[in-house]
């Protein structure tokens, strides 16, 4: 007979222990994270250039090397290498607690297609913006930061 509730007792605190090692480390809230008008005021005055991108855990920083990125108040962002000119848009808004930043190139592939994502601001100065984007296909990283020129 001790058995019998020795089982059930045993089931439950092994229940007990494996839900308190769950934790909610998803990309959708930051206790920390800056305000979309922040945001907005640091990075439309001046240009920046891209300091960090890191797709899959593979650094592709080398792909923006001479680009200057305008991000404009307007919504538009353009991206200058010489002759070569990248324009896109951009905005900011709110996502369930995190502020986000919107980045869209019309390019179907290449490196400006692969920073049109909608990123998590993990930090925002008037010289620098760290970017965070989690895949919802396979849960990968990329990983964006500009720098002020």
């Amino acid at each position: 007979m001790k058995k019998l509730i020795l089982i059930p007792a045993l089931f439950c605190l092994f229940m007990l222990n494996v839900a308190s090692m769950c934790s909610s480390d998803d990309d959708s809230s930051d206790d920390n994270s800056p305000s979309t008008s922040n945001v907005n005021s640091n990075v439309t005055s001046g240009t920046w250039r891209v300091t960090l991108f890191q797709e899959d855990g593979t650094n592709q920083t080398s792909n923006f090397n001479g680009y200057n990125f305008s991000i404009n108040s307007n919504g538009t962002m353009v991206a200058v290498n010489g002759s070569t000119t990248k324009n896109g848009t951009w905005s900011t808004y709110s996502d369930s607690g995190s502020t986000k930043f919107d980045i869209t190139f019309p390019d179907a592939n290449g490196p400006f297609e692969e920073i049109t994502e909608d990123w998590r601001v993990l930090t925002s100065s008037a010289s620098k913006l760290e970017l965070k984007h989690v895949s919802g296909g396979d849960g990968s990283i990329d990983l964006l930061t500009f720098e002020k020129n």
